[in-house]
């Protein structure tokens, strides 16, 4: 590897001794973070901040705590799967209500410690290897998960033994529905919410690792386009032992994509449909377990996702809803079904409430930007907090502020307390390598959005080989104005690439209609579009050299580079695809079904979307990569296509990596890259 690519891998992709994981505590007077101590250094450590002084405390050290670190249990390993956690040491914490507590696993190991006092963590016994322990209102019970079962601290298993999971979220709510925990504190710190996950009816799937033959396979319930998913429940446990099962429609509404606490006497659950057609907002009586609808979302194809904090009901009980506007434009707001915003405003999510108006982060004049504005829940007017060129996001809690802004000159975060004084979270990262300024264009009639990076010190009239290095799939927007996205992009481009970057129709934060018309097909719309934008941007940069196009990718951008030499060879010359969910009758429920609806009701969708009827036109080089220990997209999609190539007696290249998981962490990708190098080069001439 080169010099930017060990200094990448080193620092976790220029991550390590940032502070992540920021949350106000004590009524915004406290700001608790993780950070390492430094560019190299893996290990977060737990600190706070205190608002009082400005002065950061660190106040668990992971290495102090576990010198000799074990291996992690099998339940955590997969739940930061889900959570794209890759961080060594403390991977994540949960605070008490009143904010001054935190409680943390390490290694299996659990550990409390407060804020504001000199006691070291005290280190809680646990009834076996603990994972996503949670204090209670103020810090004096921990409840956490082990084996399956929801135990408290002090005390003993709160969870019947019935042979179902209980306290975690189960893999759909994780991976798609943004819900990646499953217990719940009472405001009184006494009763818990739990969800109960029955994944019989699953069919499992299996990983070995073939470097080590002597170890046994693992195995976990995978919920399977078409396929049965797993049967959730909400229950509210009490220190008697006694229990009370919350009861809505769940054969009608089986996902649970949110759910909490609104006070004593009342819990608020979102629910969906399995098309994601219908959302509801549901109040519950904890005492009684009956619900009462406070609000329905309908949609024709789906409701979106991706606006965090909706459905929500407001501190005066009206509910918080998201709405597209009339024309489809732009992705809103409505407060008890009355539209609040227009197609001036793409909402993407609300953080809250401040001095009386909602917080929310949205996009004012360009998809690739973000802003922070309060809006008034009763008239719709906005006034901006964060509105200069970048992305902005924010969180708040009683005044204060903590924004984050990520622009060409890097990442800054700013807290800003009620009183107006500021701090800044120290960040001891590597600083980012490169200033990159992409061209960003909209091309074709359907405005898409599209980024160049040349060579640095590239001069005009040299053709240069294309290399389209996009994702291009639902949930996900590439071409945005934070700096983090084209570090290495332009270390592609300093390779000797102009390096194309394409968010084609299907992907995020453009528009509903941008979104939408991925709707009953990923494949059509996404390869149309990536074409249709290299050849507008070729038309607009006479330096592309359309006669060299490679194409790379990774999960979805691997189903993409890998679709593109196989239907479009006339346009891609050689690709390399990671990951890449091959055929999506074997992908998971919530996602797959969203967009392409049951296979069982659209098997011509599911078969035009898949790949292996493409392997025998395959006519370019093409380099397939897979993770053996990817528990996302399972390695079986890629070497099926493999077998399809073989059978269909194409050559191509295969790299199976044991280990390996989706998130490809210590420095795996890093080490592809540089493989993928060297077959770009090949391939293409360079």
């Amino acid at each position: 590897m080169d010099d930017f690519l060990r200094l990448s891998a080193s620092t976790a992709r220029f991550t390590h001794g940032a502070p992540r994981a920021l949350t106000f505590g004590d009524e915004g007077r406290l700001l608790w973070f993780l950070r390492s101590a430094g560019p190299t250094d893996p290990f977060d450590s737990l600190w706070v901040l205190d608002t009082t002084t400005g002065a950061e405390t660190r106040l668990a050290d992971p290495r102090a705590l576990c010198p000799e670190p074990g291996p992690l249990p099998e339940a955590e390993r997969r739940l930061r799967e889900r959570t794209r956690l890759v961080a060594a040491g403390i991977g994540s914490y949960a605070l008490s209500g009143d904010g001054l507590h935190a409680a943390f696993a390490l290694y299996g190991r659990l550990y409390a410690v407060t804020a504001r006092t000199d006691a070291a963590p005290e280190e809680i016994p646990a009834a076996g290897p603990a994972l996503d322990p949670r204090p209670n209102a103020d810090g004096s019970r921990t409840a956490y998960v082990s084996d399956d079962a929801l135990y408290v601290a002090p005390g003993g298993r709160i969870s019947p033994d019935d042979g179902a999971r209980w306290g975690l979220a189960e893999f759909a709510a994780a991976e798609e529905l943004g819900r990646s925990r499953g217990h719940w504190w009472s405001p009184d710190g006494a009763t818990l919410l739990a969800a109960r996950v029955d994944e019989t009816g699953l069919q499992r799937r299996y990983f070995t690792d073939p470097a080590h033959p002597e170890l046994p396979p693992e195995d976990f319930a995978y919920p399977e386009a078409g396929g049965p998913n797993a049967d959730v429940q909400l229950w509210v446990l009490r220190p008697d032992g006694s229990r009370t099962r919350l009861e809505w429609d769940a054969a009608a509404h089986p996902y649970v994509s949110d759910a909490g606490w609104e006070s004593a006497e009342e819990i608020l659950l979102t629910v969906q449909d399995r098309l994601q057609r219908t959302v509801l907002l549901l109040s519950a009586d904890p005492v009684t377990g009956r619900t009462r609808e406070l609000s329905r979302t309908t949609h024709p194809l789906w409701v979106d996702p991706d606006v965090a904090g909706t459905p929500a009901r407001l501190p005066d009980g009206r509910v918080l809803t998201v709405t597209d506007t009339p024309s489809g434009a732009a992705r809103g707001l409505a407060v008890d079904g009355v539209p609040l915003t227009g197609d001036e405003l793409q909402v993407r999510g609300v953080a809250g409430l401040h001095g009386g108006r909602l917080l929310i982060e949205a996009a004012l004049r360009d998809p690739a930007e973000q802003q922070v504005l309060l809006l008034d829940t009763t008239t719709g007017e906005t006034a901006p907090l964060a509105d200069g060129p970048g992305v902005h996001t924010v969180s708040a809690s009683a005044g204060a502020l903590l924004l984050t802004t990520a622009d060409a000159d890097g990442v800054r975060r700013v807290l800003r307390t009620a009183d107006d004084r500021e701090f800044t979270p120290a960040d001891l990262s590597e600083p980012l390598p490169y200033r990159v300024v992409p061209v960003l264009e909209r091309v074709t009639e359907h405005a898409i959005p599209t980024a160049l990076v040349l060579p640095r010190g590239h001069a005009p009239g040299r053709k240069l080989p294309v290399l389209m290095d996009s994702y291009g799939g639902p949930c996900a927007q590439d071409v945005t104005a934070d700096p983090r996205r084209w570090q290495h992009r332009q270390w592609w481009a300093d390779q000797g690439f102009a390096v194309v970057t394409v968010d084609n129709r299907g992907t995020a934060y453009v528009s509903p209609a941008h979104t939408q018309a991925m709707y009953r097909g990923f494949s059509e719309v996404t390869l149309e579009d990536q074409v249709a934008a290299l050849q507008a941007l070729a038309a607009r940069h006479e330096d592309l050299d359309l006669g060299r196009v490679g194409i790379r990718g990774w999960s979805y951008g691997g189903y993409l580079a890998a679709m593109a030499v196989l239907r479009r060879p006339d346009v891609f010359h050689a690709a390399a695809a990671g990951a890449a969910p091959t055929d999506f009758r074997h992908y998971d429920t919530a996602y797959t079904e969203r967009y392409l609806g049951l296979p069982q009701e659209n098997p011509e969708v599911y078969e035009r979307d898949s790949l292996l009827p493409d392997a025998p036109k395959l006519s370019r080089p093409l380099l397939l990569v897979t993770g053996l220990a990817d528990d996302n997209v399972h390695p079986s999609h890629t070497l099926r296509l493999s077998e399809a190539l073989t059978d269909a007696g194409r050559p191509h290249q295969l790299l199976a990596l044991p280990g390996v998981t989706h998130m490809t962490p210590g420095g795996t990708r890093e080490k592809i890259m540089a493989l993928e190098l060297e077959f770009f080069r090949r391939e293409l001439g360079l």
